[in-house]
């Protein structure tokens, strides 16, 4: 059971974990053992809230296809424990990520001040410009 808030959780049989081996340096460990963790998580078939499930399914994250599966790939740690918490963990802050709503951005015109102030700027740039050319005798 996967806890995203005090209402919200996932049930364990809908999480799919399977081991692989990891990729990179590592000696003769990353060739012999399966530490890595490779997680899914079907969108679409989870229990999840109609509500998380449209914000997940719209979310442009290349970790999630097309068939509104989340694919995590773990393999930060050596042991096997440690990457398959990782991977829960990443899933939950994905899930949290989406129940928070952003503020709408209410659009404000620049004041007239800041607008002299620009202006004035450019002014004194265009001077110090001009005072950095040729000479005419």
């Amino acid at each position: 059971m996967l806890q995203i808030s005090q209402k919200v959780s996932i049930p364990g049989t809908e999480i799919e974990i399977s081991a692989i081996r990891a990729q990179g340096a590592g000696g003769q460990n990353v060739n012999k053992v399966s530490s890595a963790v490779h997680l899914r998580f079907d969108i679409t078939a989870s229990s999840l809230p109609d509500f998380y499930k449209h914000r997940l399914l719209r979310l442009k994250d290349n970790r999630i296809t097309k068939d509104g599966v989340i694919v995590l790939k773990a393999q930060r740690f050596r042991t096997q424990e440690k990457n398959r918490e990782d991977a829960l963990e990443r899933l939950r802050d994905l899930v949290r990520k989406v129940a928070v709503s952003q503020k709408k951005r209410i659009p404000t015109k620049p004041s007239k001040a800041s607008k002299k102030r620009r202006l004035d700027s450019k002014t004194r740039h265009g001077q110090q410009k001009a005072l950095r050319r040729k000479v005419d005798y």
